[in-house]
């Protein structure tokens, strides 16, 4: 089965957009005077819970104050996180957040070549869209055959819902897919999507666990920005990823081994 389609997750993968959001958390928490601020270390922690309002739940949770305090800072986080995405695609708007190595040669690769693509997110669209635009143009939104995020399913990932939906509307197979993910819990909700998935990862998500990942690499690399060690290591065609290298995992999967 040919290669037909490629899935993309956003944060971390298109583009290393942590610290952006995290700096737009901060920035939100002080102008609702909340005397909150996340350090990086914490936040880290934190990336291990899928999404940004859940993600302010479970900081809440942990605050050391009384059940009705918690229950109305848990009933603010809806308005918290309104901010913070407005401030966060503000500064995507502004150029503050660049496309990591490679993604913008393979995603036009891709297109030039005839394959699908679809963006498999828990974030925001408002943040995807900021994103694409602000990284690739006027022709970023139209690049992708869907976008699918995390508010459009009951769970996120690593329930492998928003990759399910991505695939169903662009009428792709997982098994002629490959899916791109930096975080462990973004690997787990493409490997039971059925999807083959490259992972690389970040600062923040450097601890996870990749054995389900088919390929780990530092990042998709470029002609001029090659990955050390290859081709010769984890690929076979190039010092940076290729369609040829993703279309070497087709045999694999229609040979019965195991995907990740």
């Amino acid at each position: 089965m040919p290669l037909e389609a490629l899935l993309f997750d956003v944060d971390g993968t298109l583009a290393d957009t942590e610290e952006g959001h995290r700096t737009a958390f901060n920035l939100a928490f002080d102008r609702l005077r909340l005397g909150w601020e996340w350090g990086r270390e914490e936040y880290r922690e934190l990336l291990g819970v899928a999404g940004g309002k859940e993600r302010m739940a479970r900081y809440v949770d942990g605050l050391q104050v009384g059940e009705r305090e918690r229950s109305r800072l848990r009933e603010q986080i809806p308005a918290i996180h309104a901010e913070k995405t407005r401030l966060y695609a503000a500064m995507a708007g502004d150029g503050a957040i660049a496309l990591r190595p490679g993604v913008a040669r393979l995603l036009a690769e891709a297109r030039q070549a005839g394959l699908k693509l679809a963006i498999a997110s828990t974030t925001t669209r408002a943040n995807i869209e900021a994103l694409l635009r602000a990284t690739l143009g006027g022709e970023g939104l139209a690049m992708f055959d869907t976008i699918a995020c995390g508010d459009e399913v009951a769970a996120k990932k690593p329930s492998p819902d928003v990759y399910l939906l991505a695939l169903r509307r662009m009428g792709a197979a997982a098994a002629a897919s490959v899916a791109f993910e930096d975080s462990a819990n973004g690997l787990r909700a493409a490997v039971a999507a059925g999807l083959a998935t490259v992972v690389t990862p970040t600062f923040w998500t450097s601890d996870g666990d990749w054995s389900s990942a088919r390929l780990v690499l530092p990042h998709l690399g470029d002609p001029w920005q090659p990955l050390p060690g290859e081709p010769g290591n984890a690929l076979h065609c190039a010092a940076w990823l290729t369609l040829a290298e993703l279309e070497r995992l087709a045999p694999r999967r229609r040979a019965g081994a195991l995907i990740g």
